[in-house]
């Protein structure tokens, strides 16, 4: 039988184009098709051997790769292990792209709880569209956003937004998406207070273009792992999920949120439960205790 990466075709054809049911319509993305997905076998992998590749003291510069080849023939494992742990994750939250965009901006150094209630602001005051937007004053808008944090600079960062909305696309969104990714991507990176990560979201999740988000979870499995190193770049993560995983959206989408609830349940920044993690079998090194997860990262000196 033909696989995707492990998994069967007949699991493999709900990550086509339409197994996720559209916006507007609908209170948040809705994966109604993978809903109904068997739950994966697991996969009897053997746990790796000490991360191969650069170790401490190799040299003071960050690699030009991440330092373990074999991570790309392990990541497709995670996926279905994760997958299988959690089942679809739903995301993103949001009644519209637009809101969806709003939400990847206001997340930054903030928790989700406080951008839910800055985009109630924002909706009670009927905000919640370019136009309205464009033509609320910066304070109206801060005294919305407040509780997201940073109220100042992400005002700033919106109204930037929706003004290259409307001087480059017109102030569609159909036709700011329509645009190439490299091309979008660089554009939206060119905007104030839009880094990597939140380019990154506004793409796949609202845009559905297949570019893999890199968030401080993923980073810190990987880095526990062995397959990162804490000065490994942002753009070097992301084309290694890139160039490891077949260029799907849906898959993008789903891995990336499987991830962040790894991170929240187990891969912790402190006190991880790498016991009970699904992804346990792949640490290098053993898993009964913090110290011991703690001290098997490779750091570059």
């Amino acid at each position: 039988m033909r696989k995707f990466f492990g998994i069967s075709r007949e699991i493999a054809r709900l990550f086509e184009p339409d197994a996720f049911l559209d916006l507007p319509g609908c209170d948040r993305y809705r994966a109604f098709a993978m809903s109904l997905l068997p739950v994966l076998p697991q996969i009897v992998t053997p746990s790796p051997g000490p991360p191969g590749g650069s170790v401490a003291g190799d040299g003071p510069s960050p690699p030009r790769s991440l330092p373990v080849s074999s991570g790309h023939s392990v990541l497709p494992a995670y996926f279905e292990v994760l997958f299988a742990a959690y089942g679809p994750q739903h995301w993103w939250p949001g009644r519209s792209r637009f809101e969806v965009i709003l939400g990847a901006i206001l997340t930054q150094n903030t928790s989700w709880k406080n951008v839910e209630r800055a985009i109630a602001n924002l909706r009670a005051r009927r905000l919640l569209s370019p136009l309205a937007m464009q033509k609320a004053s910066a304070a109206r808008l801060s005294a919305c956003i407040r509780p997201a944090g940073y109220f100042r600079q992400k005002t700033q960062t919106l109204r930037t937004f929706v003004a290259f909305l409307y001087s480059s696309h017109g102030g569609s969104l159909d036709r700011l998406f329509a645009t190439p990714t490299r091309i979008l991507r660089e554009q939206l990176l060119g905007l104030h207070g839009i880094g990597p990560e939140t380019a990154d979201s506004i793409l796949l999740y609202a845009g559905k273009h297949p570019v893999f988000v890199v968030d401080a979870y993923a980073r810190r499995i990987l880095e526990r792992h062995g397959l990162a190193h804490p000065r490994t770049k942002y753009e070097q993560i992301r084309a290694f999920f890139e160039s490891a995983l077949p260029r799907d959206r849906q898959l993008f989408n789903e891995f990336h949120a499987l991830i962040v609830q790894t991170g929240k349940l187990h891969c912790r920044k402190s006190d991880p439960a790498c016991a009970t993690c699904p992804l346990a079998r792949f640490l290098p090194a053993p898993a009964d205790s913090a110290e011991a997860i703690l001290s098997s990262r490779v750091t570059l000196r």
